[in-house]
């Protein structure tokens, strides 16, 4: 996983609620073994129409948010099945944070997992910067070490993380890179098990 601390982005504002992992990469994209070309699958049935063109006035089509980084949404993101493709085609696309008042648990911790820093702020706070970012593009910073969105109007809002996930996410650690710093211990153990 890649270290994780400043974000600066123009938030891609999706303003939906219940956004569910089938409709975050759509079951029919599941056949990938690898964790990597998701990103072009992200939201496919939103972005397209049956024909396979762009639909012009969906938020990922629009040329003000290709480069975005920070995707804001409504309540109960990534609710549905627990696949942890989601999280793989949002990394893919290019998204480091997401922002929402609440998360569906394991799609939450999948998030953390992956390299995503997924941020909670309360219903109004996501509603001031949906409202700002539809209106025009909208440059945010989210800060991590410090646990704070600041927007370019100065506005700032504080969010909580666990420390356990904050740490690994600044580290850039997943699972494999913390068992990976107890090498030393677990070779030891190992020498001392084959021993007997």
């Amino acid at each position: 996983m890649e270290p994780i601390n400043i974000v600066n982005s123009v938030i891609t504002p999706l303003d939906r609620k219940n956004v569910d992992t089938d409709q975050i990469i759509s079951k029919e994209f599941l056949k990938r073994i690898e964790r990597t070309g998701f990103g072009q699958y992200l939201f496919y049935h939103w972005r397209f129409d049956a024909e396979g063109n762009e639909i012009k006035d969906f938020v990922l089509n629009k040329l003000e948010f290709k480069d975005s980084k920070i995707l804001v949404a409504q309540d109960n993101f990534g609710c549905g099945s627990s696949r942890e493709h989601a999280p793989w085609a949002i990394l893919d696309y290019g998204f480091n944070v997401v922002i929402a008042p609440s998360f569906a648990d394991i799609f939450h911790n999948n998030c953390f997992k992956n390299g995503i820093l997924p941020i909670k702020l309360t219903e109004a706070e996501c509603d001031e910067i949906l409202a700002k970012g539809l209106e025009k593009p909208y440059m945010v910073e989210v800060n991590l070490e410090a646990q704070t969105v600041t927007c370019e109007d100065g506005v700032v809002y504080h969010f909580s993380i666990d420390p356990y996930y904050k740490e690994t996410l600044l580290n850039g650690w997943d699972e494999i890179a913390l068992t990976f710093k107890y090498e030393e211990q677990i070779a030891a153990y190992e020498a001392q098990r084959i021993a007997y």
